[in-house]
């Protein structure tokens, strides 16, 4: 996949507390974000869809998180 990127990972591992963040964990995180988010975007766009829009809204992407 690969879309985001392994250094903002890294902070996210730091800000939640990690004082040194391996590589791989950074990547593996990554991954599990973007599956997670990728899944989510599929339920906001379906949800989009229903309403007859083809913009997917704030409103869609929570609704899609609360659904998931």
């Amino acid at each position: 996949m690969g879309e985001l990127p392994v250094a903002a990972v890294d902070r996210i591992i730091r800000r939640a507390g990690g004082q040194r963040v391996s590589e791989g964990a950074a990547v593996e995180l990554a991954e599990v974000l973007e599956e997670k988010g990728l899944g989510i975007a599929k339920e906001a766009v379906k949800l989009s869809e229903h309403a007859g829009r083809k913009t997917v809204r704030d409103t869609d992407v929570r609704l899609a998180l609360e659904r998931k």
